[in-house]
């Protein structure tokens, strides 16, 4: 069918978004007249709608629709009902389900969208025409299982690389940014990413190296390379971001809080390298085609690591217990070893290998 339409249902994280790039990608590639829509939530739609390969957002804000239910099931009622018919209304030949839940196949077969395929996790999704059993990711990046899914559609994997895209404003901005801190082009510019993104909440300081070791690591990158350092990071990330710049003997420049997920790409692209936890930033930057050195605690680097591998390297602690995140739960864990007992000089040197 030349003029498919596709609605693609993903309401995770930054990093999440990133990995079903590849599956856009092809799906063009072999359906070049298709229009795409996605379902996402309020915090990933801006990668969304600067891409040219997704014709239609709708935002789902899983906080934001129970806070109308806890308020007025009528008005949630209505609220369901809008958002229903606006996909009604686009007549989508097939959906693509990674939500992982019941409630999204089921409304899908309710609006009539004959096809749909996805993950049936620990059969919680009958309502699939097309499902893939599924207990968890494990053993392969999520990128593999996303792809999976071409498969069943019989659409050939051609394209593997993550796609972002910053617009001309958000390159001008870099322009100006670069003027006002003095970075040239030859400098060896290193953005420093101490947080890793919102995904994990309360709990996202177990999959940060600590700021200290990140503040001594930046030291011994501007003495032995005159790196010039950039502090990033989102709201939530301003406090760690300023640990680190306070513990820094030599100067740094912070930008936390202060770029959008674009600004962010644009800027990292002028840098000679990354240096970032596991998380959503860390998929920006392999986005943005800078190289990266990431840090990874519980959570398994096969699975959410930089994908496709290539100049990334990963840093991990070979320890009994790791990875501790599996199949989207985390052990209880008292002494976090993976993350916190990883030496300044174990970076250093993995470090020096990517420069």
């Amino acid at each position: 069918m030349i003029s498919k339409k596709i609605l693609i249902i993903n309401i995770f994280g930054i990093g999440d978004v990133l990995f079903t790039t590849p599956l856009i990608s092809n799906l063009k590639r072999h359906w070049p007249k298709c229009s795409i829509g996605y379902i996402a939530n309020a915090r990933t739609v801006t990668l969304l709608k600067n891409n040219p390969q997704v014709d239609k957002v709708f935002i789902y804000d899983r906080d934001d629709y129970q806070a109308v239910y806890k308020k007025s099931k009528w008005q949630f009622w209505l609220k369901m009902q809008k958002a229903i018919q606006q996909i009604r209304e686009e007549q989508y030949d097939l959906v693509i389900d990674l939500s992982l839940n019941s409630s999204a196949s089921f409304l899908m077969r309710l609006i009539g969208i004959k096809e749909r395929v996805g993950f049936n996790y620990r059969q919680r999704s009958p309502f699939l025409t097309h499902p893939l059993y599924l207990s968890g990711y494990e053993g392969r990046h999520v990128v593999e299982y996303y792809l999976d899914i071409l498969r069943i559609l019989k659409v050939p994997v051609v394209d593997h690389a993550f796609k972002i895209y910053p617009d001309e404003r958000d390159e001008q901005w870099v322009e100006e940014l670069c003027e006002r801190f003095y970075l040239l082009p030859e400098d060896f510019t290193v953005a420093v990413v101490p947080g890793g993104g919102q995904s994990w909440g309360k709990d996202a300081s177990f999959k940060r190296w600590p700021a200290e070791k990140y503040a001594q690591l930046a030291d011994k990158m501007i003495e032995k390379f005159s790196a010039k350092i950039i502090l990033m990071g989102n709201h939530s990330e301003i406090d760690v971001c300023s640990h680190v710049s306070r513990r820094m003997r030599g100067s740094s420049y912070d930008l936390s809080d202060q770029t959008t997920l674009h600004q962010m790409a644009a800027f990292l692209k002028r840098c000679k390298l990354a240096i970032v936890n596991d998380g959503g930033p860390l998929h920006i930057a392999v986005a943005a085609g800078v190289k990266t050195v990431s840090i990874f605690g519980p959570v398994d680097e096969q699975v959410y690591g930089p994908y496709p591998k290539g100049n990334h390297i990963v840093i991990s602690k070979d320890i009994a217990c790791r990875p501790c995140y599996r199949n989207f739960r985390m052990a209880s864990c008292e002494h976090h070893h993976c993350i916190n007992s990883l030496e300044l000089d174990e970076v250093l040197r993995k470090v020096e290998l990517a420069i």
